[in-house]
This record gives structure tokens, C-alpha cells and sequence, in this order.
């Protein structure tokens, strides 16, 4: 387990070698940054906000692109598809492509142009479609409909609101105007919300009789034109199909880019690492003719970084040790087997200053703790297998990806160990089957015991198993102390709780209350009880009377001691949270072994052995996965809460290094 130790690196360099210092940094990522340094009349910060918002715009472009030809013109993937993770390409191949990086982003803006001409297509047949379906009332008509009569005769041409017959216009209009006599009105079609309506009179009452319409709700018709309403709707379906004609060509021209998309997934990346550079761009130092980055390095790259620039760039390189009242950024480092745990950690908290990583230990207590949550020997080979099959089939996985693999992995082998231990395979398949289908009797015997046979026993060992993980909690505690050469607190913190907690256990195993738990008692000699009396009373008084030692008021300094001997109760506590152990191991071999029940209860036969395998899969499949994650969720918790809390503080920052670590779609194969 290990915090890597940090330097500062300070460099400076000609203005003329910073495009290729950035770069370079960029594809190690292995500096973070530093911008606080001030500026002066000299050295100032140069304005890039617009560049990096103009690569940043573009970048979004190339990625709406993407979106689009994954709409009209989709990739084949498989079903692992995400496992994949990004294209390794090398620094030559980067360069080259970058050449052609206009070319490419035309690309791009035509997949955009292309895209904004079929939604225009489609509002285009949208509103000839709604056109054609408001000229079905006015088929009926064989004049235009902007029609508006002869020289003598005036006619009129537009809606009522509502259904109306011929029968009920004719009074309204003659109530509002009693003295027209010469005109006429036709329906020419109606629904419940508006009559169409053809009206003729003499030009010298045209006036009176469109007012006694209006007094009834009388429109002119929405539709004015030259044409009559059949020509009109064979233009529009004429306009209609050549909206969709253009739509088709689009999409097939949007099709045919589709060869199109690696390209453009590199130029999304690589206008994203231009807008990162010039963030960082920004916030450096800068003169006329140098400029200046400051940051942290891990110290196992500082040399040969700090070599490599000097060789290949005019500049000048120096590191420096932090100093000691600045907390650096914190990165882990931890071997195959525990590095994957790593975010488990990250997840509560990074080490602050003078804390140690307590990743490793953690790591062992995790797959121990999963394996014993899951305990089902059949589960734990398919985790074993699958994950060592998608780390080994896709090596350029995400690196969490890959990382989380890899823990499920050791967690596989930990559930495959306990369900041998306990005799769970698939819960009780084997017995099942061998009954059902063979008629005969198998088993499998636990190689330890079975859960579900002895609850009481594995209840017994979970407790032991959290004590265990506890105590190494609060012995990584007392060495924190003891390497910081503080003694009394590791005595007062740490060796009087080990007294109080190991006495009241002694006393606990010979007691009545273990006796009816664990099925049968246990006689300890009058020494060892009273030793264990004496301990628990040292403990306790230790705890009392030196908790609070700086307090120089004695009663002051009793309550305080006190208050922190009732922390005890936060023991039991937590010791009883191992009960869960017990719980979750359990509710795995219950339900695998109901669904195996289940699955028998169609009988035997090939119709049977059919429909068992079904029920199997299914069932299986679901409590594999919902048992996986409780063992994970309640595996973590006992991490956070029981172990992290005797010792763990966390609240260190996160080394975050300036690199193509931002990038969707290709990384460098270049190593870090």
C-alpha cells in the first residue's frame, strides 16, 4: 500500500517550445497543473477564453454529428460492445490524422446541414399534409378560392364556426338583414367544428350580406388562392412528395458518411484536448519570449521527465520537494491484487496528509468479506470466468472498467472458495437433479459446514470475522501513532481500548448468554477469568482517566473519560453489523435453493428438463444479480462505517493531471 510521494516541478521554457511542451505533457499525464502564481508587470496570463470556447464549439459539433449518423446511419455493435474502450493510436498516427482535420470538421458540418435540411424536408411535408387535410370541405368548390365574384355579382367564400345546414343559415342572415331577397348560399362541407360556405348576391349588397354572415361568425377562407381547392391539393401533394423525395436523398447522402464516423470520433477528441490545452494555456505565466509552468509530479517520473525536456526542448527543468505545511495531491499506487480496490477507497475519500493507504489491507478484508456474503461456488465461477474472459478479450477496457473487472474477479474466487467451504453450488441443484431427472441420491458435503443447516454457527464466526476487522482497524490506528512517535496517544487511543474490548470478550466466552448461542460451553481457569476482570477494569479506568489528559480540570477531565467510555456501545454496534454476514450468505442459498425447487416441480422427462433449464436460467440470473449487489453495497458499508471508522479520515485531493484522459474515443499508446 503506498501514497505515491510528490515534487513540485517548475518549468521554464522559450514561447517558441510551448506548443510542443503542452502536448507532450499532455499525452504523459503525469503533471497536475499549478496556475496560483501571481502576475507582475513582466510575466502575465495571455486571454485564451475564446480559443478553448471555439474548440469547445466545435467539439460539440463533431459530437452532435456523431449523434446524428448514430440516428440514419447506426453501427453494428455487439453485445460487449461497451467493454471495448478506446482506439490506441500512436503519437505518429495522431499527428497524421490531425493534418486532416479541416477536411474532417467540413465533414462534419455537412452531416449538420444535411440534418437541418430533413427537418426542413419534414416541417415541409407536415404543412402540406395539413394543407391537403383542410381542403377536403372545399372539394366540392370549382371556382379559386380567392374568388370574389363578377362585375354585378359578389360572391363569398369562407367558414361558420360550428356545424350548420342550409336550413339554419338562412334565417339568421335574414334576421340581421330582413330586407335581402336576392342572394343564395351553399353548403360545401361541414364537421362539428366549422361550415364551408358558398355565398353569391349583387354587388350593391355584397356589404350588407357579409355582415349578417359576420354577426354569426362568418371568416373569409384561410386558404387564398388562384387556383380551385383539386389544382390547389395536387400542387401540394405534388410539393408534399417533393419534400419527401429531398428527405430521402439526405438521409441517404447522411447514410453514405456513415463510413465517416472513426474520423470524426478523432477530431471530437482531438478539439477537446486543444480546448484543455488551452485552459491550461491561460493560467501560465508568460512573458514576450518564455513562460513559465509550475505543478506536481509523481518523484518515481520527476528525473526522467525533468531529462527528456531538457534534451529535446531550450528549457530548464527544476523539482523541488513539497514544501511541509502544503498537501500535495494524492495518487495511489498499489499492487495486481489490491490496486483494485482503489476505488473503494477514492469513493470515501483519499488519505489527507500523514495518513496512510489503507487500500491492501482493505483489499483482503473485501474479498474475504464478498466471498462470505455471496458463498455460492456455481455464482462464483461464473464471476470468475466472465470477468478474466472481458478483461483478456477487450485490453483497451476503460481503465475503472478494467479495474472493476479485475476486483470482481478476486471477489469471484473468494465466493467460489466459500461455496465450496459451505457446499453451495447453484444452492442445491445437484441433489435436485440427480433426484429429479436420475432418480437417485447425490450430495455434495460442505467441506466446512452448511449455513443453512447451522445459522447459528456462521452467525457465531461472522462476529469473530468483524472483530478481526475491527482490531486490524484500530492496530492500523496505533501504527499511525507510533510512527508519528506518539506514544501516549497510541497507549491512551489505542492500547487501553484493546484491554477494555479483549477483557470483556474473555468474560463473554465462559458466559451462559455464549453457552446458548454457541450450543455448549466454554470453562476457562479462575486466572484467566479474573485476568480478564482485571484487564477490562484497567481498560476502562485507562480510558476514563486518560482521555481527556490536556484537561488540567480533573472533573472536567472524569466526564470527558467517561463520555468516551460509553463510545463502547459503538462496538457493540458495530460488531452486531457483521450479523449481516450472516444474513446475505443465507439469503443466497435460500432463494437458489427455492428456484431449484421450483424448477423440479415441472417433473421430469425432456419437456421437463426443457422448461427446468428455463426456470433455471431465469432464476439463477436474477438472484446472481441482485445478490451481487447487496454483496457489493453492504461489503462497501462495512468498509466505510466499521473499519474506515477506527482509523480513516480521508480528504485528500485527488491528483488530477493535465492529459488526454478527457478523450471518448482514442488514447495514446505511448506509455505514461
Amino acid at each position: 500500500m503506498a501514497v505515491l510521494q510528490m515534487q513540485k516541478i517548475h518549468i521554464c521554457a522559450l514561447k517558441s517550445n510551448r506548443k510542443q511542451i503542452l502536448e507532450e505533457l499532455q499525452r504523459k499525464g503525469i503533471v497536475e497543473v499549478d496556475n496560483s502564481g501571481e502576475e507582475d508587470q513582466v510575466f502575465k496570463r495571455m486571454e485564451t477564453a475564446s480559443m478553448k470556447s471555439g474548440y469547445e464549439k466545435r467539439a460539440q459539433n463533431a459530437e452532435a454529428a456523431l449523434k446524428i449518423l448514430d440516428t440514419y446511419a447506426p453501427e453494428k455493435t455487439g453485445l460487449l460492445a461497451s467493454f471495448e474502450g478506446k482506439k490506441a493510436i500512436s503519437s505518429d498516427q495522431y499527428y497524421e490524422q490531425v493534418k486532416d482535420q479541416e477536411g474532417i470538421f467540413r465533414t462534419v458540418n455537412r452531416i449538420l446541414t444535411l440534418e437541418r435540411h430533413i427537418g426542413e424536408d419534414r416541417a415541409g411535408q407536415v404543412k402540406a399534409e395539413a394543407t391537403l387535410e383542410s381542403l377536403v370541405p372545399w372539394m366540392s368548390l370549382d371556382v379559386p378560392m380567392n374568388y370574389r365574384g363578377s362585375r354585378t355579382a359578389a360572391a363569398l367564400i369562407g367558414t361558420l364556426p360550428g356545424a350548420w345546414t342550409t336550413e339554419e343559415i338562412l334565417p339568421a342572415v335574414a334576421k340581421e338583414q330582413p330586407e335581402l331577397d336576392a342572394w343564395t348560399l351553399e353548403v360545401l362541407g361541414a364537421d362539428r367544428d366549422q361550415t364551408c360556405i358558398f355565398a353569391m348576391c349583387p354587388q350593391s349588397e355584397a356589404e350588407k350580406l357579409e355582415d349578417a354572415l359576420r354577426v354569426n361568425g362568418f371568416a373569409r377562407a384561410a386558404i387564398q388562392t388562384s387556383q380551385t381547392p383539386a389544382e390547389y391539393a395536387r400542387e401540394q401533394e405534388k410539393v408534399r412528395d417533393e419534400y419527401a423525395l429531398a428527405e430521402k436523398g439526405a438521409i441517404e447522402k447522411l447514410q453514405a458518411l456513415g463510413s465517416e464516423r472513426e474520423k470524426i470520433r478523432f477530431v471530437a477528441d482531438y478539439y477537446t484536448l486543444r480546448a484543455e490545452k488551452y485552459g491550461i494555456l491561460g493560467g501560465l505565466l508568460q512573458s514576450s519570449h518564455v513562460f513559465f509552468l509550475n505543478g506536481y509530479i509523481p518523484a518515481k517520473n520527476a528525473e526522467a521527465l525533468k531529462t527528456k525536456l531538457e534534451s529535446k526542448y531550450n528549457c530548464q527543468v527544476e523539482l523541488e520537494a513539497v514544501p511541509e505545511g502544503e498537501e500535495a495531491p494524492v495518487l495511489l499506487q498499489n499492487n495486481g491484487f489490491s490496486g483494485p480496490t482503489e476505488s473503494v477507497v477514492e469513493s470515501f475519500g483519499l488519505p489527507h496528509k500523514g495518513e496512510i493507504d489503507p487500500t491492501s489491507v482493505m483489499a483482503v478484508f473485501y474479498y474475504f468479506l464478498f466471498g462470505l456474503m455471496l458463498s455460492d461456488a456455481g455464482y462464483g465461477i461464473i464471476m470468475t470466468v466472465a470477468c478474466l474472459f472481458l478483461v483478456k478479450k477487450y485490453p483497451n477496457m476503460a481503465n475503472g472498467m478494467k479495474q472493476m473487472m479485475k476486483m470482481f474477479f478476486y471477489c469471484g474466487i473468494s465466493t467460489t472458495v466459500w461455496g465450496i467451504l459451505f457446499g453451495g453450488y447453484f444452492g442445491d441443484v445437484i441433489p435436485i437433479v440427480a433426484q429429479n431427472f436420475f432418480h437417485t441420491e447425490i450430495t455434495v458435503p460442505a467441506v466446512w459446514f452448511a449455513p443453512l443447516d447451522d445459522p447459528m454457527k456462521l452467525l457465531i464466526y461472522s462476529f469473530l470475522f468483524g472483530i478481526i476487522h475491527l482490531f486490524t482497524g484500530l492496530a492500523l490506528k496505533g501504527y499511525m501513532l507510533i510512527r508519528d512517535k506518539k506514544y501516549m496517544d497510541c497507549l491512551c487511543s489505542v492500547g487501553f481500548w484493546y484491554a477494555l474490548l479483549f477483557g470483556l470478550i474473555l468474560m463473554l466466552l465462559p458466559s451462559d448468554i455464549f453457552a446458548s448461542m454457541a450450543g455448549s460451553a466454554i470453562a476457562f481457569p479462575a486466572w484467566l477469568s479474573a485476568a480478564a476482570k482485571w484487564l477490562a477494569i484497567i481498560g476502562a479506568a485507562g480510558i476514563v482517566l486518560m482521555s481527556a489528559r490536556d484537561s488540567k480540570n480533573i472533573g472536567l477531565r472524569i466526564a470527558l473519560g467517561a463520555y468516551e467510555l460509553y463510545g463502547a456501545t459503538s462496538w457493540l454496534s458495530d460488531v452486531l453489523s457483521y450479523s449481516r454476514l450472516l444474513a446475505l450468505g443465507l439469503a443466497t442459498g435460500v432463494i437458489a435453493s427455492v428456484i431449484n425447487t421450483m424448477a423440479a416441480m415441472v417433473g421430469d422427462g425432456v419437456v421437463g428438463a426443457i422448461l427446468f433449464s428455463i426456470i433455471f436460467l431465469v432464476g439463477h440470473t436474477l438472484n446472481l444479480a441482485i445478490n451481487v449487489l447487496g454483496a457489493y453495497v453492504h461489503t462497501n458499508r462495512l468498509q466505510f462505517v466499521e473499519f474506515f471508522g477506527k482509523f480513516y479520515e480521508g480528504g485528500g485531493k485527488a491528483f488530477t493531471p493535465f492529459c488526454a484522459a478527457q478523450t471518448k474515443y482514442i488514447q495514446f499508446k505511448e506509455e505514461n
